[in-house]
């Protein structure tokens, strides 16, 4: 179940984010990016819809996936 960004308090949004970003442990290479900046990177995919927040009712986590590829498990 994709979950509507807007119906998040900010403060949900942003512990959602920050524990994604600590559990994936992106390597962006010789330079550092800060977890505030991928964090504006990540809701800024998400206002694209380029990503969405989807709820999993097996595992009862959510994660974040690219849009593309939850549409195509869902079929």
């Amino acid at each position: 179940m994709i979950i509507p960004i807007s119906s998040l308090p900010p403060a949900t949004l942003d512990n959602i984010l920050k524990e994604h970003i600590l559990r994936e442990g992106t390597d962006y290479g010789e330079q550092e990016v800060s977890i505030d900046t991928q964090m504006e990177q990540l809701k800024q995919q998400l206002m694209r819809e380029e990503i969405v927040l989807v709820y999993s009712e097996i595992h009862e986590s959510v994660n974040l996936l690219p849009k593309a590829q939850f549409v195509q498990t869902s079929d």
